[in-house]
């Protein structure tokens, strides 16, 4: 009779995660940090000079609302960048990056980013430079964005196909830290 129990509670959630989309899988995963901060290290292309080396690197998963994630990512006292990533009715997730200057306006380079060609995997999410990237920044046309998430860390990533560049920022998910003051434009 017990066994039977469980198999009845326990019966309808595997189906429900089975009708679950590997995008809505990574996508809950990532909810699951909403309101918490995590520090970050550069494990992949750090060159001095580059703004990120030797600062204090943030994530703080700010918003998360049915359809829209916002990330602000911190680097020491600059606070103008957020990922926005966005799910749309066919649970493809894009990712933008919004830019902004002290006094909450757009920079010049703003909400660059790529679309997922297909709804990805449930620990990785791939964003290939779309067209309004290759637009404003001609030379991050072949820009390669992705994350990965599993219980210990979130890794956000960078790759231009066909050069050397690549950036690799892993954020410790088993350790919160105090949340930095709200970024420019919020």
């Amino acid at each position: 009779m017990k066994t039977l129990l469980y198999f009845l509670i326990l019966f309808p959630l595997n189906l429900i995660a089975q009708n679950q989309t590997t995008s809505e899988i990574f996508w809950k995963q990532l909810e699951a940090h909403c309101g918490k901060s995590y520090e970050g290290t550069i494990t992949a292309g750090a060159v001095e000079g580059d703004g990120f080396t030797g600062k204090k690197l943030i994530m703080h998963v700010r918003s998360c609302q049915k359809n829209e994630i916002r990330i602000p990512f911190f680097v020491g006292e600059d606070k103008s960048r957020t990922w926005v990533l966005k799910m749309n009715s066919e649970k493809v997730i894009s990712l933008k990056h919004d830019h902004r200057n002290p006094d909450g306006s757009e920079e010049k380079l703003t909400q660059y980013g790529g679309i997922s060609s297909n709804i990805g995997m449930a620990n990785l999410q791939m964003f290939p430079a779309d067209a309004h990237t290759t637009a404003i920044l001609p030379a991050a046309a072949a820009n390669v964005w992705w994350f990965t998430i599993d219980e210990n860390s979130l890794s956000y990533n960078l790759r231009r196909v066909g050069s050397e560049r690549v950036f690799t920022v892993v954020f410790d998910l088993t350790k919160t830290v105090k949340t930095p003051t709200a970024p420019w434009g919020y």
